[in-house]
Protein backbone atom coordinates (compact mmCIF):
# COMPACT_ATOMS: atom_id res chain seq x y z
CA UNK A 1 0.00 0.00 0.00
CA UNK A 2 1.61 3.99 -1.01
CA UNK A 3 1.47 6.12 1.86
CA UNK A 4 2.45 9.76 1.69
CA UNK A 5 3.11 12.02 4.70
CA UNK A 6 0.11 13.52 5.93
CA UNK A 7 -0.10 17.36 5.42
CA UNK A 8 1.83 19.00 8.05
CA UNK A 9 1.78 16.50 10.45
CA UNK A 10 4.20 14.40 8.12
CA UNK A 11 3.04 11.25 9.66
CA UNK A 12 2.84 8.62 6.74
CA UNK A 13 -0.56 7.71 5.62
CA UNK A 14 -1.90 5.28 3.36
CA UNK A 15 -3.19 6.43 -0.09
CA UNK A 16 -6.64 4.26 0.51
CA UNK A 17 -8.36 4.64 3.61
CA UNK A 18 -11.19 2.98 5.27
CA UNK A 19 -14.89 4.05 6.09
CA UNK A 20 -16.59 2.49 8.70
CA UNK A 21 -20.02 3.81 8.21
CA UNK A 22 -20.70 0.09 6.59
CA UNK A 23 -20.19 -1.89 9.85
CA UNK A 24 -22.71 0.11 11.87
CA UNK A 25 -25.10 -2.63 12.25
CA UNK A 26 -28.75 -3.43 12.70
CA UNK A 27 -31.50 -0.70 13.49
CA UNK A 28 -29.57 2.35 12.05
CA UNK A 29 -30.42 2.51 8.14
CA UNK A 30 -29.83 1.27 4.55
CA UNK A 31 -30.35 -1.51 3.41
CA UNK A 32 -27.50 -3.84 4.83
CA UNK A 33 -26.62 -5.15 8.48
CA UNK A 34 -23.09 -6.76 9.04
CA UNK A 35 -22.88 -8.95 11.54
CA UNK A 36 -20.33 -9.52 14.49
CA UNK A 37 -18.15 -12.71 12.17
CA UNK A 38 -18.29 -10.24 9.15
CA UNK A 39 -16.92 -6.73 10.86
CA UNK A 40 -14.08 -8.78 12.25
CA UNK A 41 -12.97 -10.15 9.44
CA UNK A 42 -12.99 -6.37 7.14
CA UNK A 43 -11.15 -4.89 9.76
CA UNK A 44 -8.58 -7.28 10.13
CA UNK A 45 -8.56 -7.64 6.42
CA UNK A 46 -7.56 -3.65 6.23
CA UNK A 47 -5.03 -3.50 8.23
CA UNK A 48 -3.74 -6.95 6.51
CA UNK A 49 -3.87 -4.80 2.99
CA UNK A 50 -2.01 -1.78 5.00
CA UNK A 51 -4.99 0.86 5.19
CA UNK A 52 -3.55 2.68 8.15
CA UNK A 53 -6.18 5.37 8.44
CA UNK A 54 -10.07 4.29 9.35
CA UNK A 55 -13.08 7.23 9.55
CA UNK A 56 -15.75 6.42 12.12
CA UNK A 57 -18.25 8.40 14.17
CA UNK A 58 -20.41 8.16 17.28
CA UNK A 59 -23.18 8.31 14.11
CA UNK A 60 -22.45 5.19 12.72
CA UNK A 61 -23.82 2.76 15.34
CA UNK A 62 -21.82 0.07 16.25
CA UNK A 63 -18.96 1.34 14.14
CA UNK A 64 -17.01 2.39 16.99
CA UNK A 65 -17.13 -0.77 19.55
CA UNK A 66 -16.21 -2.73 16.13
CA UNK A 67 -12.99 -1.09 15.50
CA UNK A 68 -12.22 -1.27 19.55
CA UNK A 69 -13.65 -4.70 20.06
CA UNK A 70 -11.52 -6.25 17.02
CA UNK A 71 -8.70 -4.14 16.63
CA UNK A 72 -7.60 -2.80 20.16
CA UNK A 73 -4.60 -5.23 19.86
CA UNK A 74 -3.12 -3.60 16.84
CA UNK A 75 -3.60 0.06 17.49
CA UNK A 76 -0.43 0.74 16.83
CA UNK A 77 -0.81 -0.17 13.43
CA UNK A 78 -3.45 2.72 12.18
CA UNK A 79 -4.39 6.28 12.51
CA UNK A 80 -8.10 6.36 14.61
CA UNK A 81 -10.39 9.17 13.37
CA UNK A 82 -13.50 9.58 14.70
CA UNK A 83 -15.89 13.04 14.54
CA UNK A 84 -17.74 15.37 17.41
CA UNK A 85 -20.86 17.50 17.13
CA UNK A 86 -22.52 14.33 17.26
CA UNK A 87 -26.07 13.67 19.15
CA UNK A 88 -27.41 10.46 17.92
CA UNK A 89 -31.08 9.13 19.00
CA UNK A 90 -31.39 5.56 18.96
CA UNK A 91 -35.02 4.64 18.27
CA UNK A 92 -36.43 1.59 18.17
CA UNK A 93 -35.91 0.29 14.60
CA UNK A 94 -33.83 3.08 13.24
CA UNK A 95 -31.03 5.64 14.63
CA UNK A 96 -31.76 9.29 14.18
CA UNK A 97 -28.77 11.46 13.39
CA UNK A 98 -28.37 14.63 15.28
CA UNK A 99 -25.91 17.34 15.34
CA UNK A 100 -25.68 19.29 18.47
CA UNK A 101 -22.27 22.18 18.93
CA UNK A 102 -22.07 22.52 22.79
CA UNK A 103 -19.44 21.54 25.12
CA UNK A 104 -20.81 19.20 26.84
CA UNK A 105 -21.78 16.90 23.42
CA UNK A 106 -18.74 17.37 22.01
CA UNK A 107 -16.89 16.14 25.98
CA UNK A 108 -19.38 12.86 25.87
CA UNK A 109 -18.34 12.43 22.42
CA UNK A 110 -14.68 11.93 23.36
CA UNK A 111 -15.30 10.66 26.16
CA UNK A 112 -17.73 7.99 24.57
CA UNK A 113 -15.25 7.10 21.77
CA UNK A 114 -12.66 6.89 23.68
CA UNK A 115 -14.55 4.01 25.76
CA UNK A 116 -15.74 2.29 22.50
CA UNK A 117 -12.50 2.46 20.65
CA UNK A 118 -10.08 1.03 23.90
CA UNK A 119 -7.93 3.59 23.52
CA UNK A 120 -6.40 6.61 25.70
CA UNK A 121 -6.08 8.89 22.30
CA UNK A 122 -7.78 9.54 19.00
CA UNK A 123 -5.55 10.50 16.09
CA UNK A 124 -7.83 12.60 14.23
CA UNK A 125 -10.92 14.41 16.09
CA UNK A 126 -13.53 16.02 13.09
CA UNK A 127 -15.93 18.20 13.61
CA UNK A 128 -18.89 16.65 11.84
CA UNK A 129 -20.51 19.97 10.01
CA UNK A 130 -21.34 22.74 11.87
CA UNK A 131 -20.10 26.87 10.13
CA UNK A 132 -17.24 28.57 11.63
CA UNK A 133 -19.20 31.00 13.25
CA UNK A 134 -21.26 28.85 15.57
CA UNK A 135 -18.10 27.11 16.32
CA UNK A 136 -16.18 29.94 17.43
CA UNK A 137 -18.81 31.44 19.67
CA UNK A 138 -19.25 28.39 21.39
CA UNK A 139 -15.66 27.98 22.49
CA UNK A 140 -15.58 24.69 20.55
CA UNK A 141 -12.56 25.58 18.61
CA UNK A 142 -10.67 25.86 22.05
CA UNK A 143 -12.58 23.01 23.30
CA UNK A 144 -10.56 20.85 21.15
CA UNK A 145 -7.16 22.62 21.41
CA UNK A 146 -7.99 21.90 25.23
CA UNK A 147 -8.48 18.15 24.21
CA UNK A 148 -4.82 17.88 22.59
CA UNK A 149 -3.15 19.81 25.40
CA UNK A 150 -4.41 16.70 27.62
CA UNK A 151 -3.07 14.55 25.52
CA UNK A 152 -6.58 12.86 24.38
CA UNK A 153 -6.31 13.86 20.27
CA UNK A 154 -3.37 14.74 18.73
CA UNK A 155 -5.17 16.79 15.88
CA UNK A 156 -8.16 18.79 15.02
CA UNK A 157 -9.96 18.34 11.74
CA UNK A 158 -13.12 18.93 10.35
CA UNK A 159 -15.33 16.75 7.90
CA UNK A 160 -17.89 19.22 5.85
CA UNK A 161 -18.77 20.55 2.30
CA UNK A 162 -19.76 23.83 0.89
CA UNK A 163 -21.46 26.20 1.56
CA UNK A 164 -19.44 26.38 5.15
CA UNK A 165 -15.99 24.74 4.18
CA UNK A 166 -14.64 27.94 3.12
CA UNK A 167 -15.70 29.75 6.24
CA UNK A 168 -14.16 27.02 7.86
CA UNK A 169 -11.07 26.71 6.07
CA UNK A 170 -10.04 30.55 6.53
CA UNK A 171 -9.55 29.98 10.50
CA UNK A 172 -6.52 28.29 10.06
CA UNK A 173 -6.75 25.60 12.95
CA UNK A 174 -7.55 22.69 11.27
CA UNK A 175 -4.80 20.03 10.69
CA UNK A 176 -7.18 17.54 8.45
CA UNK A 177 -9.81 18.40 6.25
CA UNK A 178 -12.17 16.09 5.08
CA UNK A 179 -13.90 17.01 1.79
CA UNK A 180 -16.19 15.44 -0.96
CA UNK A 181 -14.81 14.98 -4.50
CA UNK A 182 -14.81 12.45 -7.31
CA UNK A 183 -14.86 12.81 -11.32
CA UNK A 184 -18.23 13.14 -11.21
CA UNK A 185 -18.71 15.61 -8.38
CA UNK A 186 -16.03 18.09 -8.22
CA UNK A 187 -17.90 21.05 -7.16
CA UNK A 188 -15.15 21.01 -4.17
CA UNK A 189 -11.88 21.33 -6.27
CA UNK A 190 -11.54 25.32 -4.44
CA UNK A 191 -11.73 24.17 -1.64
CA UNK A 192 -9.19 21.21 -1.94
CA UNK A 193 -6.87 23.87 -3.20
CA UNK A 194 -7.26 25.96 -0.35
CA UNK A 195 -6.83 23.40 2.28
CA UNK A 196 -3.62 21.88 0.82
CA UNK A 197 -2.19 25.73 0.77
CA UNK A 198 -2.91 26.01 4.56
CA UNK A 199 -0.56 22.60 4.84
CA UNK A 200 -3.66 20.31 5.95
CA UNK A 201 -3.71 16.77 5.41
CA UNK A 202 -6.62 15.79 2.65
CA UNK A 203 -9.18 13.38 3.36
CA UNK A 204 -11.22 12.48 0.45
CA UNK A 205 -14.62 11.33 0.98
CA UNK A 206 -17.13 9.89 -1.49
CA UNK A 207 -14.07 9.48 -4.08
CA UNK A 208 -15.30 6.19 -5.23
CA UNK A 209 -18.75 7.82 -6.39
CA UNK A 210 -20.66 5.93 -4.12
CA UNK A 211 -19.41 2.76 -6.23
CA UNK A 212 -20.57 4.27 -9.94
CA UNK A 213 -23.04 3.02 -12.42
CA UNK A 214 -22.56 -0.53 -11.62
CA UNK A 215 -23.29 0.04 -7.62
CA UNK A 216 -25.94 -1.75 -6.02
CA UNK A 217 -27.18 1.22 -4.46
CA UNK A 218 -28.24 3.74 -8.00
CA UNK A 219 -27.10 7.00 -7.65
CA UNK A 220 -29.29 8.60 -11.13
CA UNK A 221 -27.73 12.07 -11.00
CA UNK A 222 -24.27 10.53 -11.03
CA UNK A 223 -24.92 8.13 -13.63
CA UNK A 224 -26.33 10.71 -15.79
CA UNK A 225 -23.06 12.98 -15.67
CA UNK A 226 -20.79 9.51 -16.45
CA UNK A 227 -23.42 8.70 -19.37
CA UNK A 228 -23.36 12.32 -20.81
CA UNK A 229 -19.46 12.48 -20.38
CA UNK A 230 -19.10 8.84 -22.42
CA UNK A 231 -16.92 8.01 -20.03
CA UNK A 232 -17.33 4.19 -20.79
CA UNK A 233 -14.75 5.72 -24.09
CA UNK A 234 -11.99 6.42 -21.63
CA UNK A 235 -11.63 3.03 -19.52
CA UNK A 236 -8.60 1.36 -19.46
CA UNK A 237 -8.51 -2.66 -20.30
CA UNK A 238 -9.57 -4.70 -17.04
CA UNK A 239 -10.73 -1.62 -15.13
CA UNK A 240 -14.04 -1.75 -13.73
CA UNK A 241 -16.05 1.51 -13.84
CA UNK A 242 -15.64 1.92 -9.84
CA UNK A 243 -11.59 1.16 -9.98
CA UNK A 244 -12.02 3.89 -13.08
CA UNK A 245 -12.89 6.46 -10.38
CA UNK A 246 -11.45 5.62 -7.44
CA UNK A 247 -8.04 6.07 -10.03
CA UNK A 248 -8.98 9.27 -10.97
CA UNK A 249 -9.62 10.44 -7.38
CA UNK A 250 -6.31 8.94 -6.51
CA UNK A 251 -4.26 10.27 -9.06
CA UNK A 252 -4.73 13.76 -7.64
CA UNK A 253 -1.68 14.49 -5.93
CA UNK A 254 -2.91 16.58 -3.54
CA UNK A 255 -5.56 14.08 -2.05
CA UNK A 256 -3.29 12.33 0.72
CA UNK A 257 -6.19 9.43 1.68
CA UNK A 258 -9.48 8.72 0.04
CA UNK A 259 -11.49 6.68 2.33
CA UNK A 260 -13.93 4.11 1.06
CA UNK A 261 -16.28 2.21 3.22
CA UNK A 262 -17.33 -1.53 2.19
CA UNK A 263 -18.41 -4.39 4.12
CA UNK A 264 -17.50 -6.93 1.52
CA UNK A 265 -13.76 -8.36 1.50
CA UNK A 266 -14.36 -8.37 -2.94
CA UNK A 267 -14.49 -4.77 -2.87
CA UNK A 268 -12.10 -4.26 -0.75
CA UNK A 269 -9.72 -6.28 -2.31
CA UNK A 270 -10.24 -4.42 -5.80
CA UNK A 271 -9.79 -0.70 -4.51
CA UNK A 272 -6.53 -2.07 -3.52
CA UNK A 273 -5.72 -3.55 -6.77
CA UNK A 274 -6.73 0.19 -7.80
CA UNK A 275 -4.20 1.60 -5.84
CA UNK A 276 -1.44 -0.58 -6.90
CA UNK A 277 -2.55 0.16 -10.56
CA UNK A 278 -1.41 3.73 -9.73
CA UNK A 279 -2.52 6.84 -11.39
CA UNK A 280 -4.26 6.81 -14.55
CA UNK A 281 -2.07 8.51 -17.74
CA UNK A 282 -2.77 12.41 -17.63
CA UNK A 283 -4.29 12.85 -21.06
CA UNK A 284 -7.22 10.46 -19.68
CA UNK A 285 -7.52 12.57 -16.30
CA UNK A 286 -7.74 15.51 -18.97
CA UNK A 287 -10.28 14.29 -20.91
CA UNK A 288 -12.22 13.01 -17.66
CA UNK A 289 -12.52 16.71 -16.32
CA UNK A 290 -13.40 18.82 -19.58
CA UNK A 291 -15.49 15.79 -20.40
CA UNK A 292 -17.19 16.06 -16.77
CA UNK A 293 -17.05 20.31 -16.85
CA UNK A 294 -18.78 20.30 -20.09
CA UNK A 295 -21.81 18.16 -18.61
CA UNK A 296 -21.86 20.23 -15.72
CA UNK A 297 -21.94 23.75 -17.65
CA UNK A 298 -25.00 22.25 -19.35
CA UNK A 299 -28.33 24.28 -18.20
CA UNK A 300 -30.94 22.53 -16.08
CA UNK A 301 -33.69 21.16 -17.33
CA UNK A 302 -36.67 23.63 -17.46
CA UNK A 303 -39.21 23.31 -14.62
CA UNK A 304 -42.78 22.36 -15.85
CA UNK A 305 -46.09 24.05 -14.40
Amino acid sequence: MQTTPFGTTTVPVSRLGFGSMGLRGPRTWGIRSVDENQAERVLNAVLDAGINLLDTAPDYGLAEERIGRYLRHRRSQFLLATKCGCDPLQHADHLEVRHTWTADVLRRNLETSLRRLQTDCIDILQFHGGDARTLQQAGLIDLLQSFRQQGKIRWLGISSALPHLPDLLQLAVFDAVQVPWSCLAPQHSDCIIQAAAQGCGLIIRGGIAQGGPDAEIQRPQLNDIWQQAALDDLLPPATSRAQFILRCTLSNPLHHSVIVGTASLQHLAENVAAVAAGPLPAEILQQVTLRVAAVLAQPAPAAYS
